[in-house]
Order: structure tokens, then C-alpha cells, then sequence
């Protein structure tokens, strides 16, 4: 009997590629499928046979026997469906990029999940891919020697039409800007591959569509080991998405990652031949393959085999240093990540927008 048994809310593009990775890992069940258009949960119904649903509380009543929910809405409504699914209905959660959007958030769910005996996953699914693990070896082993300096450049195209799609889109209550949405497996992997970093000076602008968010960003940083590095993230470039890389100046060579979702070792000094077996295609599958990783850690730790490897403080210290940035940009100065804080921009409150990605309290 499998012992994982999954729904998911919302049902846009991402929620399919986890519907993929859910079906075909074993000692996982994808149960239902949930979303306020039900049109969409209906598609996702007939493609994997999950029962299709338009109110997430009515799924979870009449689905007694799901035990873990997928939250895949916008990103400023995963804290109140976090806690509700939490608190009400006492399901472990998955919750898709950007996790939360603040970092007293994380610090809550990931309370409130404690308390309950249940957990949180948090999805950063390009540590999986096989260029990330062979940059993190070199790092760690010694081969590439002491970090000196990391950049980061993601040169995209989103275009108004992208912004228009949906009233939550380009906001900072419900989406953020280009380092939030685009960029935050970037921030991630400074991280994951460069250690903490200690401080940040960030200036964002909006200068390719109609949004109150930031298209465009860049920074300098200083990670607490001393290296130091920049960051360039738009998606004001045009007509066409052009670079998303992230590189690394060592003691003993040059590391680089790219391709469309950092899947290409596209540089390698210390060992040439290295690049191409840590190369993966990505063409017909823009997210990797990291997500069926994932649930297979996912399927691991709830049958207590293994612990899930992202742990409260990867989260956390991933949010506060997405939010250190934007405070930079706010304050206009230098910041120290550990008491950043929350931004005061990024996921405040907009109770008339959360109305419409609400479901229903009665059924």
C-alpha cells in the first residue's frame, strides 16, 4: 500500500510537471487536484486520474486518507493556505517556489508544523540538477579550493502580456519581481553552493512593463566565509530570454553553470571532461528533473528512512536573504542578512486581491 497520499492546490503549468513527478514515484499516490477554476483541476483530472475538485476544503473532508497537500497557488497566498492546511485539517505540506514570501513567515509554519507533528517541504528543485551536484562536490571536496568570488546573471524576457495573465502577477503582495519569481533558485544556490552570505547592496528598478515590482536588479554581497560577488537579474531584456548563469572564481580554477534552468556545467577547469556527463537537456522540460528527487526524499522521510535534506534553516536563511535584498533597495544602503528581518514591501498585505484566490468557507 503506498503510504504517501498527495493532493495539490492550484493547478497552472508547475502543478502538471508535479502531477508527473507524483505518478511516477513509487510509494507516492497523487489522490486529487484542486483549483478555483475547475476547468484546470479537470484537465489535471483526466490526464493522471486524480479526482478534480474546485474547493480545497471539500477535497480534504471527503479525502480522509490524504496525508500530504501541494501548495502551488500564488505565492503570496502560501501562508494562509500553509496554516490552514496546518492547523485545520493536519496534512504535511509541499510548498512550491518561492516557499513564503517573508522570513517571520517561515519561521511560523514551520512552528506551528512542529508543534503538530507534521512537515514542511519546501521545493528547490535545481539542487538536484546534475551540475549543481558537481559544482557543490568541487566546493566541498577542495578541488576548486577557497571560493573568491560568485556572479550571477539571468537576462530574461517577460514581456505585459506575461504580467496580464492573472491579477496577482507583478504584485508585491502576491508574486514580487524578478528576484522573488525568476530568481529565487539563484538566491537559493548562492546559498547551497557558497555558504551564508553576510551582507547585501541591492538597487532595483522597473523599466520593461506596468508593475509595481522590480524587473530588474542588481547587487554586490560578501558571504560570512569572505568571498564576494554580484547579481544581475531582469526580465526586462527583449525579444528573447538570453543567460541565466551563475559562476565561480576558486583558488584552483573556474566553475560555471547555465543553460535554461542551470542544467549545462558549461565550465569546469579543473576537469574539462567533467562538463559534458554534468550536462543535462532541458529543451522539452524547462523544470528538470528535480521535482521526482524530491518526492522521492519526500516518500523517504515520511516512512522514516531518511531525512528531507531542506531543513527549517535552509528556508529560512534562502527568505531572509531574498529579503535582504529588497530591504537594501528600500533602505538604500548596505545590509546585514542575519537581522534583515522582513521586507516591507514583499508579501504585504492586500486583503482584496487574497479574495480572489480564496476558497470558499462553505461547500
Amino acid at each position: 500500500m503506498k503510504m504517501v497520499k498527495i493532493a495539490i492546490i492550484g493547478c497552472g503549468r508547475i502543478s502538471g510537471h508535479h502531477c508527473r513527478s507524483i505518478v511516477h514515484t513509487e510509494g507516492a499516490e497523487l489522490v486529487a487536484v484542486c483549483d478555483l477554476e475547475i476547468d484546470k483541476a479537470s484537465a489535471y483530472h483526466e490526464l493522471f486520474k486524480a479526482k478534480p475538485y474546485q474547493n480545497y476544503r471539500q477535497m480534504l473532508v471527503e479525502n480522509p486518507d490524504i496525508n500530504t497537500v501541494v501548495i502551488a497557488t500564488p505565492s503570496g497566498m502560501h501562508y494562509e493556505h500553509a496554516l490552514d492546511i496546518l492547523n485545520n485539517y493536519q496534512k504535511n505540506i509541499v510548498i512550491e517556489k518561492p516557499t513564503l514570501m517573508r522570513p517571520s513567515q517561515v519561521r511560523e509554519v514551520y512552528t506551528r508544523a512542529s508543534e503538530l507533528g507534521l512537515s514542511v517541504f519546501a521545493v528547490f528543485q535545481n539542487r538536484h540538477n546534475l551540475a549543481v551536484k558537481r559544482v557543490r562536490q568541487g566546493l566541498i571536496s577542495g578541488e576548486l579550493g577557497q571560493l573568491r568570488s560568485i556572479a550571477v546573471r539571468v537576462r530574461w524576457c517577460r514581456p505585459q502580456r506575461y504580467y496580464d495573465l492573472a491579477p496577482w502577477r507583478g504584485t508585491f503582495s502576491m508574486d514580487g519581481g524578478c528576484l522573488t519569481n525568476q530568481g529565487v533558485h539563484h538566491i537559493d544556490l548562492l546559498r547551497h553552493l557558497g555558504g551564508n552570505v553576510k551582507r547585501v547592496c541591492s538597487t532595483h528598478k522597473t523599466m520593461g512593463a506596468n508593475i509595481e515590482v522590480e524587473d530588474t536588479a542588481v547587487a554586490a554581497f560578501e558571504f560570512e566565509a569572505g568571498a564576494i560577488g554580484t547579481l544581475e537579474i531582469t526580465t526586462a531584456a527583449r525579444p528573447i530570454d538570453y543567460e541565466a548563469s551563475i559562476s565561480f572564481v576558486c583558488e584552483h580554477g573556474l566553475a560555471q553553470i547555465g543553460g535554461i534552468a542551470v542544467n549545462e556545467l558549461q565550465v569546469y577547469t579543473p576537469d574539462p571532461e567533467a562538463c559534458k556527463p554534468n550536462s543535462e537537456d532541458f529543451s522539452g522540460n524547462v523544470y528538470g528533473h528535480g521535482h521526482g528527487e524530491i518526492y522521492k526524499e519526500i516518500v523517504g522521510h515520511l516512512e522514516g528512512r531518511a531525512s528531507y535534506p531542506v531543513l527549517f534553516e535552509d528556508t529560512l536563511s534562502t527568505i531572509g536573504l531574498l529579503n535582504a535584498f529588497y530591504l537594501s533597495d528600500e533602505r538604500q544602503s548596505w545590509v546585514d542578512v542575519n537581522a534583515a528581518g522582513d521586507s516591507i514591501r514583499l508579501g504585504r498585505e492586500d486583503d482584496g486581491l487574497a479574495k480572489l484566490y480564496r476558497a470558499s468557507s462553505t461547500y
